[in-house]
């Protein structure tokens, strides 16, 4: 069951969740916690089942649909969110106007743990999504009294910084080959991680978000996935969905 939510906000257990007036208009989601499709990868996940009615009551799920706003850029920092099914992409844009795509969310990502006070990028729905939502406040309770919940947080932050820090070294190679094809291994093997076919990447995303991504033109990202599939590296009869024929040599490509 699911309603659409007043311009003004709507709340759950008491906590008021507000949007932005440019944002999309999101949607209320009723649901168990006990059901999330990822409390078992997501921080929360610390927290005992017999609890759970604790985050029931202090947070809720919404419904974004593709290309809706969640947060922008320079908002405030009042929710934290953990993406539980579809992408979403974090998106910043540079002083000369261009658009940087910092990076593509999945299912289990935690959204707004930070300590700046503003969200440095805007966070957008690539495809239909749902996230679970809570109030700052809120999350600061769940840390205090649940010592392995911040404990999750940390290693999930540690963690990300690890995986961004390798990622970004092989994005910072100069041929677009080897940007493509470490992007590709990088969302493959995520992907895989959470149930998705060994050596397939699904690319939701449109082939500009990946030039905004990995600093290309879309021309030159088409060109290049032309070549990957031309070589037998990659195969695809659909532009959204790729088959990773030859994962060595996409390997010995972007130099991992």
């Amino acid at each position: 069951m699911s309603s659409a939510r007043p311009t003004g906000g709507a709340t759950s257990g008491g906590i008021a969740f507000s949007r932005p007036a440019d944002c999309a208009q999101r949607q209320r989601v009723y649901g168990s916690c006990a059901g999330c499709e990822v409390r078992d990868i997501a921080a929360c996940s610390a927290i005992p089942s017999r609890e759970l009615h604790e985050l029931e009551q202090l947070g809720g799920k919404i419904r974004l649909s593709p290309g809706t706003t969640l947060v922008r850029e320079g908002d405030a920092r009042t929710e934290v969110h953990t993406l539980v099914s579809g992408m979403a992409r974090q998106v910043r844009l540079l002083p000369d106007g261009r658009r940087h795509v910092a990076g593509f969310l999945l299912p289990g990502d935690f959204i707004g743990f930070s300590a700046a006070s503003h969200h440095r990028h805007s966070v957008e729905a690539v495809t239909e999504s749902v996230l679970c939502s809570f109030s700052l406040p809120s999350v600061r309770r769940l840390r205090e009294r649940y010592p392995d919940f911040d404990a999750n947080l940390f290693e999930q932050a540690c963690g990300e910084l690890d995986k961004a820090g390798s990622y970004l070294t092989a994005l910072a190679r100069m041929t677009p080959v080897e940007r493509l094809s470490a992007f590709l291994l990088y969302l493959s093997g995520r992907q895989h991680a959470l149930g998705g076919r060994e050596n397939h990447a699904d690319l939701p995303m449109t082939r500009a978000d990946i030039g905004d991504h990995l600093g290309l033109t879309i021309e030159t990202v088409s060109r290049t996935f032309s070549r990957l599939k031309q070589e037998g590296v990659l195969y695809f009869e659909h532009p959204h969905h790729i088959e990773l024929r030859d994962p060595p040599r996409l390997r010995e490509l972007a130099g991992l």
